[in-house]
């Protein structure tokens, strides 16, 4: 699967955010769902257009991200901003 059939960036949409393509529906918005709990059957009654394969291409987009981000790992008594 390649996410770049599903995933986007418009200046004009969500300020840029990544969005799944025809709709306001951002990639950071669907992952809070899923964090939150929302199985398939709640999306698909909610978000119709969230189609299985769409949250694929979630998780494929995060997933490449991912591969390109550094981690560094802070002391416990480190502070974040």
């Amino acid at each position: 699967m390649d996410w770049r059939d599903h995933i986007i960036t418009d200046p004009e949409i969500l300020c840029g955010k990544p969005t799944l393509r025809g709709t306001r529906l951002s990639v950071e918005f669907v992952l809070d769902l899923l964090a939150a709990g929302w199985d398939k059957s709640a999306l698909s009654v909610h978000y119709p257009n969230l189609t299985e394969e769409r949250i694929r291409a979630v998780h494929a987009y995060v997933a490449d991200i991912l591969k390109n981000e550094r981690f560094y790992l802070l002391s416990p008594g480190a502070r974040s901003a």
